[in-house]
């Protein structure tokens, strides 16, 4: 395993993040039985295991099955005796927790709301980062820097992030926080898969001009790059992606990423999922891929990708069976930025 800096602060993280959305789902707890159901015995063991791994980062947010993610993950490492240093703590709010219009969003009244109740239910004194889950279209957001600088300063959280943001309120709210002398996001969580990586477009260069670190979410697609669906395999119906069609992809495209990945796992003798997260891995601006389980051979599965390294023909091989259609102004820029790097080149 290894340990990457978070943006730019002095906090190393694994670069493989033990993701807790399917903890806690049951029948009445709506689209999260869809996603995972794993009770508070099977969590431990999961924690457990993932732990003796290397992992020392661990993600949730208040909203995964109505704070239930959120409790048993603070009974599970109080229960396996975990050193609260030894373990870097995220959770995220602005999803709905209620039927009143200020149970969601970035307002300074939801966050401060939110966030005792996540350290209750974490049973933590601080959260290492506390992450925006969703864009406010509402909230002005000096309000949400402000409100979060707050809680930096009384010591309830050290650093902030955010996730599912475009790259223009993200690049105006580090100028705000410069501004301000407020904190600044430190990380962006965004999907990114080998089959969706349109994060790629605006957003990795915002985050690596400011050096912030990139989380990613469904890395496998809600499924559908595991290996389970798609060419060679015929699609399983207990599967969260036959129940849950998250994240959109072109499947089209998809299926080409498959095979190609198929082929490569061949070579290498391990499983369609881990050279999918292996491609990830690869990525010089991936800070730590968050890996979402239900069982322990799926998470000892995940855990294997840390240990393969791609050849450079193969990374060549998945980059371009995945490669994005050209967009403006991408394209442009491309072309222009090209023209000045040969030019100054010669002298």
């Amino acid at each position: 395993m290894k340990y990457k800096q978070l943006g730019h602060t002095g906090l190393f993280v694994s670069e493989l993040c033990l993701g807790t959305m399917t903890l806690g789902g049951n029948k009445d707890a709506g689209m999260w039985s869809s996603i995972g159901a794993v009770e508070q015995d099977d969590a431990i063991q999961l924690f457990a295991r993932a732990i003796a791994g290397g992992v020392n980062f661990i993600d949730t947010a208040d909203i995964y099955s109505f704070g239930q993610s959120e409790r048993i993950t603070g009974i599970a490492l109080k229960a396996l005796g975990v050193a609260r240093d030894d373990i870097v703590l995220a959770t995220k709010t602005g999803g709905v927790m209620g039927p009143g219009p200020n149970a969601q969003g970035a307002s300074r009244g939801h966050i401060m709301d939110s966030v005792q109740r996540s350290l209750e239910r974490l049973q933590v004194d601080h959260i290492d980062l506390y992450q925006i889950h969703a864009s406010d279209p509402v909230t002005p957001v000096e309000e949400t820097l402000r409100a979060l600088d707050d809680l930096i300063r009384q010591g309830l959280v050290r650093y902030v992030g955010v996730s599912n943001w475009a790259a223009g309120k993200l690049g105006k709210s580090l100028g705000l926080s410069k501004a301000l002398n407020t904190t600044r996001f430190e990380t962006l969580q965004a999907y990114y898969s080998i089959a969706g990586r349109d994060v790629e477009r605006e957003l990795v260069p915002l985050i690596r001009e400011e050096n912030m670190g990139l989380l990613v979410w469904s890395p496998l697609a809600g499924g559908l790059l595991s290996g389970k669906f798609g060419p060679g395999s015929s699609a399983q119906a207990d599967t969260r992606r036959s129940k849950f069609d998250f994240p959109p992809v072109d499947r089209d495209r998809a299926w080409q990423c498959v095979a190609e990945m198929r082929a490569i796992a061949a070579e290498h003798g391990v499983s369609v999922s881990q050279i999918a997260l292996a491609w990830l891995l690869a990525r010089p601006y991936v800070t730590s891929v968050i890996i979402g389980v239900k069982g322990i051979g799926q998470l000892d599965d995940n855990l294997g990708a840390a240990d393969i390294t791609l050849t450079a023909e193969e990374q060549v091989r998945l980059d371009e069976v995945s490669a994005l259609p050209p967009y403006y102004p991408g394209w442009i820029i491309e072309q222009q930025d090209a023209a000045r790097r040969k030019a100054v080149r010669q002298f």
